[in-house]
């Protein structure tokens, strides 16, 4: 196994662990037990009305850090992809709004959590979505096919980065824009001491600088490009919304 593909099976292995979790515990009489996560990431960061629209499955299932689909402004008709779409939550959150003539894609790496999403997909009615199995450096979907790409705290964990912005340039159309959430390093704050607060599957040690995740935007062709701090997930680490133009 190479060093890139030991932190990508390591976050494979975390994220089929929790969608198991989830969908056993929401196979009985009770609702699914959240999976534990740090201050700053998970549900909580939902209006109220979001999550009580939303299978609980979903809502249980929740790791991100932000709320993508708000960040993306999103409007009837458009297509979406969200990048690491896990138990579904931004991908149903991003149906709704579309609308029926619009369409959500969810892209995961993660069987177990493919079939979790899939499942909260039907219980929440909800038909305008396809989920696809692929890594976020190589997506599955023919260029220029999309309006709006999300994330939520995913890029991040990606072994490959530049990889993951050129994709996202090259499946959006003209005009096209990135609305996602994702944990962004103080500039001051270098490569060893990210990898001191954290591993990899933690958000932590992957975690680009706001200067990195600015440059690395631009060099991929994009414009706009503005990255904005939230709320603080640890000293020199915040989560961030990231948001970014492909020229028309």
């Amino acid at each position: 196994m190479s060093e890139q593909s030991d932190p990508r099976e390591s976050v494979r292995a975390r994220y089929a662990a929790a969608a198991t979790a989830v969908g056993d515990a929401g196979g009985g009489c009770c609702d699914p037990r959240a999976v534990e996560v740090e201050d700053g990431f998970g549900a909580a960061l939902y209006a109220a009305a979001e999550r009580d629209a939303l299978p609980a499955e979903a809502v249980a299932a929740s790791l991100g850090c932000g709320n993508p689909t708000a960040v993306a402004e999103l409007r009837a008709g458009e297509r979406v992809l969200d990048l690491g779409s896990g138990g579904g939550i931004d991908v149903l959150l991003s149906a709704r709004r579309v609308g029926p003539t619009g369409k959500a894609y969810g892209l995961d790496m993660t069987e177990e959590m493919l079939a979790l999403a899939q499942g909260n997909a039907r219980k929440a009615g909800v038909t305008n979505v396809e989920f696809l199995k692929g890594t976020i450096e190589a997506v599955p979907l023919p260029a220029g096919t999309i309006d709006v790409v999300i994330s939520n705290c995913v890029i991040n964990l990606s072994v490959d980065k530049p990889a993951v912005f050129t994709e996202m340039f090259r499946v959006l159309v003209p005009g096209g824009r990135v609305g996602v959430s994702d944990v962004v390093a103080d500039d001051e704050l270098t490569p060893a001491g990210r990898a001191e607060r954290g591993s990899s599957v933690d958000c932590i040690a992957g975690a680009l600088s706001f200067a990195e995740y600015r440059e690395g935007l631009r060099a991929a062709g994009f414009t706009d490009v503005t990255i904005t701090p939230t709320h603080a997930v640890g000293g020199d680490l915040h989560s961030a919304t990231a948001r970014a133009t492909k020229p028309a």
